[in-house]
């Protein structure tokens, strides 16, 4: 049975050419045994007939603030309360900004601030407009009050523009509704260490060395160990992720501030999942100024040294050894080279990825891995990092309880 039977969604859909969508949505939704009820904003109506969601939804869609008829059945604030999850998609950038600033002068916007029921938003809306200072702004005060971001994807836009701001499809929005009401108890009572994103080695105080990793699959495995049951500590390079509920974050920047920040917490720890892109090399010395362009040769070198492996340290530990998983990104021969790692690093299991995909991969809301241990490979198909994150943690704790 689905996590979301018989739940209660508002599904609030806004203006933009997405909103031909949530038609699909709505029915993924009901595949899925909730109960759907739409609210519509008057720039969704100029996409999408009402009728549309009336029919998909089994429901009357509610579009007006001050509609005689919808207060004397089932009012703003009545439908504020039904909802268990109040979800918009498309969530447009002037949806964004209203909630952010905290108007309330239609029936959706209205609804999110009566409601105590978990907000997500899927934003729609041009590349450029997602990328702009105010969106931007808007988002960051709207995640650190808790409102979830499901998406934007990146591909070809209605506009023809190429970019971030494609919202998410149909059936990824209802397995990120599902996720967040899946729960377990496969880690009552364990404690578990997750480091994630990258590290930032200092050239001179103005610049470093670093690679792509965005920090997400770190965060959803930090956000899944924790639902289901563990007592979990994210060590975390520099990223703009908000940190998941009930977890502890200890922020670091560089290879020796998480090397240090994981061995105090691996003291402490039943698994321990290094998901972070560690560089692997730093500069022998960091400059104590800027270095000046007029200063350096056109063909200039840095001298470079190895950084610690961190997981190589956690797992060749003889006393208080965590059940020890590492993660391997690679863009050739992905298996072979995760499966050597496993060997050399000493590691109970491994998860490998190629992260010269296009569709997933470093920064992408979507991976596809294989788990390597030392009784095979399980390859997990390209989805979500949430719920991919949700069927790792599932998998880790199963091996690690037979550890």
């Amino acid at each position: 049975m689905s996590s979301l039977a018989d739940k209660h969604i508002v599904l609030g859909i806004s203006g933009g050419i997405a909103a031909y969508k949530s038609a699909d949505l709505v029915r993924r939704l009901r595949e899925r045994g909730a109960a759907v009820r739409v609210v519509m904003s008057a720039g969704a109506r100029e996409f999408v007939q009402p009728l549309t969601y009336q029919a998909l939804s089994g429901n009357p869609v509610h579009t007006d603030l001050l509609d005689p008829a919808a207060e004397a059945a089932m009012g703003h604030i009545e439908l504020a309360r039904w909802a268990e999850l109040t979800l918009i998609a498309p969530a447009s950038a002037q949806v964004m900004a209203k909630l952010a600033c905290g108007m309330a002068d239609d029936l959706l916007t209205t609804l999110c601030l009566a409601s105590e029921s978990p907000l997500a938003l899927a934003p729609a809306m041009n590349q450029a407009m997602w990328r702009h200072p105010a969106t931007v702004a808007n988002a960051q005060t709207l995640r650190k009050r808790g409102v979830l971001f499901w998406g934007p994807a990146g591909g070809s836009q209605a506009c023809g523009d190429v970019g971030p701001g494609r919202m998410l499809e149909p059936e990824e929005l209802a397995q990120q509704a599902e996720c967040l009401y899946t729960s377990s108890d496969c880690l009552n009572g364990k404690k578990v260490v997750v480091t994630s994103g990258p590290t930032r080695e200092a050239l001179d105080p103005v610049r470093y060395l670093s690679n792509h990793s965005s920090g997400k699959m770190g965060f959803a495995l930090a956000a899944a160990a924790r639902r289901a049951g563990a007592q979990v500590t994210l060590i975390s390079g520099p990223v703009s992720l908000s940190t998941p509920a009930q977890v502890k974050r200890i922020d670091v920047v560089d290879a020796r501030e998480m090397r240090d920040a994981a061995e105090r917490a691996a003291d402490l720890c039943d698994i321990f999942i290094g998901a972070a892109a560690v560089a692997d090399f730093r500069p022998a010395t960091a400059a104590g100024q800027k270095l000046k362009k007029q200063d350096c040769h056109d063909e200039s070198s840095i001298a470079l040294v190895k950084n610690p492996d961190i997981i190589a340290g956690i797992a060749a530990r003889t006393t208080r050894r965590p059940f020890t998983v590492g993660f391997a990104a690679e863009t050739q021969r992905v298996t072979q080279y995760a499966q050597s790692k496993l060997q050399r690093k000493n590691l109970d299991m491994i998860i490998a990825n190629d992260v010269s995909r296009a569709d997933g991969g470093f920064d992408s809301d979507q991976n596809a891995v294989t788990v390597i241990d030392r009784d095979g490979c399980q390859s997990l198909p390209l989805t979500l990092k949430t719920s991919l994150a949700k069927q790792l943690i599932e998998i880790i704790a199963a091996k690690a309880q037979h550890q």
